[in-house]
């Protein structure tokens, strides 16, 4: 199969005008003028890897935690269909039995892929947080890091968990980091720590950050908090969420521009109710309040997003923030924090085919998943 007469982005994430073949479920070659079977004409569209998710708990009703692989299933097969070819389920601060079921179906997805965007392991978001900085997460189940009782649940089921979340000022933490860190992401989360604190935890191995100005100590200009040690530390990737409503666009291409675009990966961080109509939902065992699109909680705590990779995408592009920037932090950067960058994450001869091709609107044409046509015809 032959894509024609797109931009694409290369390797290097140039945008460059190119074709690009596709054999066996990989990308065989990129290159101007391809000749073969099976040609599809994308004149006038913009051809990008497919998007990775790796902070999402779920949409179109189903949650991570639900524990089945049905659940899985069914956000993979809706992924897709807005250019999300790898996910990472997430789970939330809920009982040792519910993380270890959700850990199980996510693992029975990986060994025997359902139709859509492909598991690539599993995000732990709880338990292991701040209570005064819990958000949404429930607070009965918050605990202070326990490295062995992690490393229990990460052996339990395969080893496929490939980011938890810690705040790192809590009873145990710089244990948990340096031994952890050795088996998967270790990432800053939904915590107290001051700037003195959060760059203690970078020092001891903490490489990634959830959901940047969410949930944490802010940047104050005597007080430079979690935030401000992120900026300030070159070696420390954040997570964003960019539907606009969790974090101002100013303040969006402010710190796009800070970071740069080695740094930042584009996070859905959406639940239950994404891909639903407004109303009542549920997360982490709460009942959410959704309305225009926005999900909360009853005393109005802001509660995951109803958003989506492409939605974002769209996003950060109006609001600004360079293209390229864009699609690597949808891309290249989020797939180098679950270290599968040698598969997925760019257009690239022996890796997988898993492309996006979009319209001059950033509209979705197409969205190929390992050499095959999952959804053909603009969105």
């Amino acid at each position: 199969m032959i894509l024609k007469n797109a931009m694409l982005f290369d390797e290097h994430f140039n945008l460059v005008k190119a074709d690009v073949a596709v054999r066996g479920g990989k990308i065989e070659r990129v290159a101007p003028g391809l000749e073969g079977g099976d040609v599809h004409d994308f004149s006038g569209c913009v051809i990008a890897p497919g998007f990775v998710d790796i902070h999402i708990h779920g949409c179109v009703g189903v949650d991570t935690c639900d524990g089945t692989r049905d659940s899985i299933a069914k956000m993979a097969g809706h992924l897709i269909g807005n250019g999300v070819t790898s996910f990472c389920p997430t789970t939330m601060t809920v009982s040792l039995p519910e993380i270890q079921k959700a850990l199980a179906a996510a693992r029975d997805c990986m060994e025997h892929p359902p139709e859509g965007a492909a598991v690539r392991g599993v995000n732990m978001e709880g338990p292991y947080i701040s209570p005064a900085r819990k958000g949404a997460q429930k607070g009965e189940f918050v605990r202070n890091p326990d490295w062995r009782e992690f490393k229990k649940l990460y052996d339990g089921c395969g080893g496929i968990v490939r980011l938890v979340d810690i705040a790192p000022e809590r009873e145990g933490a710089g244990e948990f980091i340096e031994r952890v860190g050795k088996y998967c992401t270790v990432s800053l989360a939904h915590t107290e720590a001051d700037y003195g604190q959060a760059k203690e935890a970078f020092r001891r191995g903490i490489t990634h950050v959830t959901h940047l100005f969410n949930a944490m100590t802010g940047l104050h200009h005597r007080r430079p908090g979690a935030v401000g040690a992120v900026f300030d530390d070159p070696s420390v990737k954040a997570e964003i969420i960019c539907d606009g409503f969790h974090i101002h666009p100013a303040v969006l291409r402010t710190a796009f521009r800070i970071l740069g675009e080695d740094r930042t990966v584009i996070i859905s961080d959406s639940m239950r109710a994404a891909g639903m109509p407004d109303g009542v939902s549920e997360l982490g065992g709460q009942k959410v309040y959704v309305k225009n699109g926005e999900a909360r909680l009853k005393d109005g705590t802001i509660a995951g997003s109803t958003t989506n990779i492409h939605k974002e995408v769209q996003n950060l592009i109006r609001f600004g923030v360079p293209v390229r920037q864009v699609i690597k932090s949808a891309t290249i950067n989020p797939a180098k924090e679950i270290g599968a960058e040698g598969e997925i994450g760019s257009i690239r001869a022996g890796k997988q085919a898993d492309l996006v091709v979009m319209d001059s609107d950033w509209k979705i044409a197409a969205v190929v998943k390992s050499g095959r046509f999952c959804r053909l015809g603009a969105k």
